[in-house]
């Protein structure tokens, strides 16, 4: 499966942003689908997650848990994040991933080892 990653940008703290991550290809198994984050000299971490049928998930970080929100759309292949209340330290490389299996793990959704199928990022900056 390929993805691709769009909607990031410069917003002031206190904005919204909504990411969307595109899915082609091997579209039609199932699979845990998961934003991660990457700041400057800093490791790549977990997000948020979500399965791609119902039943698992979504799962989040606590640093975005009630401000972020984690979506899918599957007629159209497509995952989202729609972020709010962003702060400065929500600025980062923001990177869709996604990993076939019957259901996100519990306890790793976050980990990155876990994915092996990566879009190439969208920037996200918090600044005023």
């Amino acid at each position: 499966v390929q993805l691709g990653e769009s909607g990031g940008g410069s917003v002031q703290p206190g904005g919204s942003l909504r990411l969307s991550c595109a899915a082609s290809g091997d579209t039609d198994r199932t699979y845990c689908m998961a934003w991660f984050r990457q700041a400057p000299g800093k490791e790549r971490e977990g997000v948020a997650a979500i399965y791609t049928h119902d039943g698992d998930g979504p799962y989040y970080a606590d640093s975005v848990k009630a401000r972020f929100t984690i979506s899918r759309d599957n007629a159209k292949n497509t995952l989202y994040l729609q972020m709010a209340s962003l702060k400065p330290e929500d600025t980062a490389m923001y990177y869709c991933a996604a990993e076939y299996r019957g259901d996100c793990p519990d306890e790793r959704w976050g980990k990155k080892a876990e994915y092996a199928y990566w879009g190439q990022g969208t920037q996200v900056t918090v600044s005023s």
